[in-house]
């Protein structure tokens, strides 16, 4: 399949990144990205929220500022009461007025499956956009949220979850990478990717495939939300996780020392997950400090990028 090339297109599909880039000017670049997705809270208003926060992630992976947003919805009109997709737009437009998000139109249509999310347009310099696939080797990686929203979610649908969980997982799933990326800008930044579906290691495979290069993962330090270990010691686990983990069995080798569960949890698909970035070893002390005094406190350095042909996944 042969897809129509611009000179201008600084990401594109050859390259399968968060979201494109097209280059405007020599001091301005359009960012585009698009999710949506179907319920994983039962509350309209919050699903509006997380859906938007998702979508406007890839920009901020992107080293750039979201600017625009579009409303993609699909309905059940006939039975389900309209009053829920307007708590769900008004969630997703708070979302958008938060971080200063213009919402400028969209697009709805009927379907038996609800759905909600938004296309998003961001800007960034031309010279300043992260892709996936440059880290260096001796490059550290920093996590900023915890991991396991997608074995929490699994526990709720199973009225396995406490309210008070379900509150601090949403809050989570709520909250944008805006202060995150703001606050890595002012480093040596080398690659950045958002954690979402594919979960930790399988995102990370995807920054280090095709480069020559492994990563190492020290399992201990990566920030995790403790029920999620104990739901996945009880066998509490996303069907995702299990596709997530055979898809990578080939890249991925785990210590013995790694037990079953936090095994499952590094392979957890996420909603609106925090931001994986690779920084220069200088600067790692510096910019997980910086994240944690701005407001990011779950940030963590959780591995180290290794120079060799093999391109696997060590976890230890």
């Amino acid at each position: 399949m042969v897809f129509p090339t611009d000179e201008n297109v600084i990401v594109g599909l050859d390259i399968a990144d968060d979201a494109g880039v097209y280059k405007i000017s020599d001091d301005l670049a359009l960012i585009q990205t698009v999710d949506f997705f179907t319920p994983i809270v039962d509350d309209p208003y919050q699903f509006g929220q997380i859906a938007a926060a998702n979508a406007l992630s890839d920009v901020y992976a992107m080293g750039g500022t979201p600017k625009t947003a579009m409303n993609l919805v699909a309905f059940p009109v006939k039975t389900m009461d309209i009053t829920v997709l307007r708590q769900i737009i008004q969630g997703g437009i708070d979302k958008l007025a938060e971080a200063s998000v213009v919402l400028i139109g969209g697009h709805s249509i009927e379907d038996k499956e609800l759905k909600y999310g938004l296309s998003v347009t961001g800007f960034v310099h031309p010279a300043r956009v992260l892709i996936k696939k440059n880290l260096h080797p001796g490059d550290r990686l920093v996590l900023t949220k915890p991991l396991g929203t997608g074995i929490v979610n699994t526990a709720i649908k199973a009225g396995m979850a406490s309210a008070e969980l379900t509150d601090r997982v949403t809050r989570q799933m709520v909250s944008l990478n805006r202060d995150a990326a703001r606050i890595m800008s002012n480093f040596d930044i080398s690659a950045c990717t958002d954690v979402t579906g594919f979960g930790l290691l399988g995102h990370l495979a995807e920054m280090v495939c095709g480069t020559g290069m492994s990563a190492r993962i020290f399992s201990d330090n990566v920030p995790m939300i403790a029920e999620a270990l104990e739901f996945a010691s009880m066998g509490l686990i996303p069907a995702g996780a299990y596709k997530n983990r055979q898809f990578r069995e080939s890249t991925i080798t785990f210590a013995e020392t790694v037990e079953r569960s936090r095994q499952d949890v590094l392979v957890d698909p996420q909603t609106s997950g925090g931001l994986l970035i690779g920084v220069n070893a200088n600067q790692i002390t510096e910019l997980v400090a910086a994240l944690k005094d701005g407001g990011v406190v779950a940030a963590a350095q959780i591995g180290e990028i290794l120079d060799g042909p093999e391109e696997k996944l060590r976890v230890v």
